[in-house]
């Protein structure tokens, strides 16, 4: 029998918390079903509407596999109040496995959302009313939403494709191929209102700002993991370029919303998974600080090189994907696959205490790997009632888990 486990902190943030087994992990049901598979993706965005009754996804035919141009997935929402109906809502050819096509509530709406997709040789961004139906399309793709609903940021996909698989969209061919840095592509704003698009912050001049170390003739720089702060004001990006043999090194830098004050957060190559706990502070995984030399969850200051402190060592897991709770009292996080079994868990950390709550455990099998993989990516609703997770359900595929994690965040 799974049970929930529930871990406790000692004082030195050095030593492994020490556990007991609780009763039960909280109620989940399977809210998406076949033919085919379902998914959202990221954990940094708006998955369920403002009255938290309509949850959206991501539907593919196949699985296991890269996405090419002619893949079409279809894009709708689920109604946990009338049997998980499922509610198709669009079509697009603008997609990979970590991140769908940025489907998301746009902010400060009540029924409004925006997916990305490709339209000839370009990528655009759909935003639909889905009370009304009505639809209008932006000129151009989206990658995090401002917390006014009015502009946003976003990246270069063809290039992220190239450099990243499972991050970018095929279809069309990085126009800038065969150069390391170019100026002429990179971060750009997005008005949400008129359409209008214009490049911030180009790869170039994220190659010539700081320390750039082992930066070789041959690397790739690319931006992409955009957020945009709580107040609006300032995004984040990581910053990575390739490294020869494979791999990547990665800064986490903040911009203003117009690409200026740029801020090295994380300077040293090892930056991973973030999420902003306020406008000021940002929660990432690092490498390499406070004489830890692993990876570990640190706070950071908006600034420079501007650590605070080490979060939920050794209990908080150190790979998952991070969101701030309860007034910034618990953190919802995840695992990659650990063990034999292969088993993820999502989790919940508070803070103060050091308590640490399984709210489940899933199993991800082996041809689950790479650039097709499921990451969990914990998304809370928007009144913290509910936790919805992407896994896989045996020969089901991946489809949305349910969590009802009431009572647990007090």
């Amino acid at each position: 029998m799974l049970t929930r486990r529930n871990f406790l902190s000692t004082a030195a943030l050095s030593t492994l918390a020490s556990h007991a087994q609780d009763t039960s992990f909280p109620p989940t049901r399977i809210i998406t079903k076949g033919p085919g598979f379902h998914w959202f993706g990221y954990y940094d965005k708006f998955q369920f509407d403002p009255t938290n009754r309509f949850v959206l996804s991501n539907k593919v035919n196949f699985e296991h596999r890269s996405p090419v141009a002619d893949d079409v997935i279809e894009v709708g929402m689920v109604d946990i109040e009338d049997n998980d109906k499922w509610i198709p809502l669009g079509k697009t050819r603008a997609w990979n496995w970590q991140q769908g096509c940025m489907l998301q509530w746009i902010p400060g709406t009540e029924s409004k959302i925006i997916w990305n997709d490709r339209e000839k040789d370009r990528f655009v961004s759909h935003i639909m009313d889905v009370k009304t139906g009505e639809k209008h399309t932006l000129p151009s793709a989206i990658y995090a939403i401002a917390p006014n609903g009015k502009e946003a940021v976003s990246c270069d996909f063809s290039r992220v494709a190239d450099c990243r698989p499972g991050y970018g969209y095929a279809g069309i061919r990085d126009k800038v191929f065969d150069e390391m840095a170019p100026a002429s592509t990179g971060v750009t704003h997005v008005n949400l209102e008129t359409g209008a698009e214009k490049l911030i912050i180009s790869h170039k001049q994220l190659s010539d700002t700081g320390d750039v170390m082992q930066n070789h003739p041959d690397s790739k720089h690319h931006a992409y993991h955009l957020l945009v702060g709580p107040d609006g004001k300032r995004f984040i990006m990581l910053h990575r370029w390739t490294q020869p043999g494979g791999g990547h090194l990665t800064r986490l830098i903040t911009a203003n919303m117009d690409g200026g004050d740029l801020r090295i957060v994380i300077p040293n190559g090892y930056a991973s998974h973030f999420i902003w706990r306020d406008a000021n502070h940002i929660l990432s995984q690092a490498k390499d600080w406070l004489g830890n030399k692993e990876w570990g969850d640190f706070l950071f200051e908006d600034k420079d090189s501007g650590i605070v402190e080490e979060i939920g060592h050794g209990v908080l897991d150190s790979g998952g994907h991070l969101t701030y709770l309860h007034n910034n009292e618990w953190i919802l996080n995840d695992t990659y696959p650990k063990g034999v079994r292969r088993i993820q868990t999502p989790h919940l950390y508070h803070i103060k205490s050091g308590r640490r709550i399984d709210i489940g455990q899933f199993h991800s099998p082996t041809e689950y790997k790479g650039e097709w993989r499921v990451d969990n990516h914990p998304r809370s609703s928007r009144d913290e009632r509910y936790v919805c997770i992407d896994a896989p359900d045996g020969k089901n595929g991946r489809q949305l888990h349910l969590i009802d994690i009431k009572g647990l965040i007090t």
